[in-house]
């Protein structure tokens, strides 16, 4: 029978949307007497909260959990769970195949995370992987340490299936949460001292409550507390609305960063990826949002090697990237889902032809990144200081509006969560390098910090 002491440790893997969901997961622990472990040693319950999005990802748990098995050989009262997509996904092969695994719960089920842990303590196997049309989670208060950055799930699940894609198929159908919930958790947030928060969903800006749409939340969510960074991803392009341009625009503290996957160059892929716009519709839209807000900075998504992918097809991704300039990118081979439309085409693109691509690819990005970093030097920028630097302790870091990470000179008198002006003097292209000119922190709202 488990006691109250128990202790759980949650290991995270995978996106933004799995960090937010570990915190809805020990928000409902904490409410059923569960003590929360720092190190993996102290726990009865290990978690692992997982991500199915590429082979690579999946392959990482299960190397994981040979290394827990030993752990659990020394300790066979230790409770092990698989959560999240890759619970959904593979559930028989968990349970049966992996013995280790006490419980298997996918991410629509996790009210149910402390039943099964009793059940589990009882040696039985606790296995909830059901998809559900309208869990949001809306009335659950994520457990979260003090912090600068909250991430919120505004909305669950996608509807767009696109043919490499596992999320309609582990997370379900999109389902948003109340307007209402969201801005009370932001509150929340604010009056705890949070700067930053990021609103997330799969496909963010097909949000939808009522009347509401994603502008609307936007905007609600900026009036909350103006000296609060809003920032939101992960945007489709089918769905980014001139009303949601604007509403950014109109508002300060709603960054002017905008993540907005392209995936490929090729018209004929992205019909093939069920992606549902065109090159030159993409295009469009970003000329749109630099003539409404002209500071606003792009990243995006590319995969390489998508099958029939031809050099041509290549050479296309390369020319997108070279007419848009993003301020970074994420870049992946192509991998193969089961259970995906694209599982079912020959991926016939050789894994020597697709990493020569992506090494191609991300050599440029970094060009195009330094070139765009270079033209910051000079440049006066608001920094918001998130904590010491990773590699010395001499120098802070932090963040612009734009999302890029700054590095200032260590200062007794400027503390974390500080707005700080700087001006750039050095950059690489994942960096900008800065001195302080003005610490803002006593400025009484936002309009007030980009002054």
């Amino acid at each position: 029978m488990r006691m109250k002491e128990n202790k759980v440790y949650i290991e995270t893997y995978g996106c933004q949307m799995n960090v937010a969901d570990t915190e809805l997961i020990m928000g409902i622990l904490k409410g059923h007497g569960y003590g929360l472990a720092k190190e993996l040693d102290e726990a009865d319950v290990v978690l692992l909260n997982t991500c199915s999005i590429r082979d690579n990802a999946e392959q990482r748990i299960y190397g994981r959990l040979g290394n827990l098995k030993t752990l659990k050989n020394s300790n066979p009262n230790l409770v092990v769970g698989v959560l999240g997509c890759m619970a959904e996904r593979l559930r028989k092969d968990l349970v049966e195949d992996k013995k280790i695994v006490d419980l298997v719960v996918g991410p629509d089920e996790y009210r149910r995370v402390p039943e099964f842990i009793d059940l589990a303590f009882n040696g039985e196997k606790g296995i909830g992987v059901r998809l559900s049309k309208t869990e949001t989670y809306d009335d659950i208060i994520p457990y979260r340490e003090d912090g600068l950055s909250a991430w919120i799930s505004v909305m669950r699940g996608c509807d767009k299936f696109c043919t490499f894609c596992v999320v309609p198929f582990t997370r379900g159908r999109e389902r948003s949460r109340s307007l209402k919930s969201i801005i009370d958790e932001i509150k929340l947030l604010s009056d705890r001292g949070f700067k930053e928060v990021s609103l997330l969903g799969q496909n963010v800006n097909s949000y939808l409550d009522g009347e509401s749409d994603f502008s609307d939340l936007l905007a609600s969510s900026a009036k909350v507390d103006s000296t609060m960074r809003i920032r939101f991803t992960t945007s489709h392009p089918q769905d980014l609305s001139d009303k949601l341009l604007h509403t950014i625009a109109e508002h300060a503290n709603i960054c002017n960063s905008i993540h907005l996957p392209v995936q490929s160059g090729s018209n004929r892929i992205l019909e093939l990826m069920n992606r549902t716009y065109t090159i030159e519709h993409y295009l469009n839209l970003i000329d749109k949002a630099r003539r409404i807000f002209p500071e606003v900075s792009f990243s995006t998504d590319i995969i390489s090697g998508f099958p029939t992918e031809t050099e041509a097809d290549h050479q296309m991704t390369l020319d997108v990237m070279k007419k848009v300039r993003y301020d970074g990118a994420y870049m992946f081979k192509y991998s193969p889902r089961e259970g995906t439309k694209a599982f079912k085409m020959d991926d016939d693109v050789t894994e020597e032809v697709k990493s020569r691509r992506l090494q191609e690819i991300i050599q440029l990005q970094q060009k195009i990144s330094y070139q765009i970093n270079q033209t910051r030097v000079g440049n006066e920028e608001m920094v918001l200081v998130e904590g010491l630097s990773k590699k010395s302790d001499e120098f802070l870091s932090g963040r612009t509006d734009s999302n890029k990470v700054v590095i200032i000179p260590n200062d007794r008198n400027i503390k974390i969560g500080d707005y700080v002006k700087v001006i750039i003097n050095r950059a690489t292209h994942a960096t900008l390098f800065g001195n302080v000119l003005q610490n803002t922190a006593s400025a009484q709202n936002r309009l007030a910090l980009t002054g």
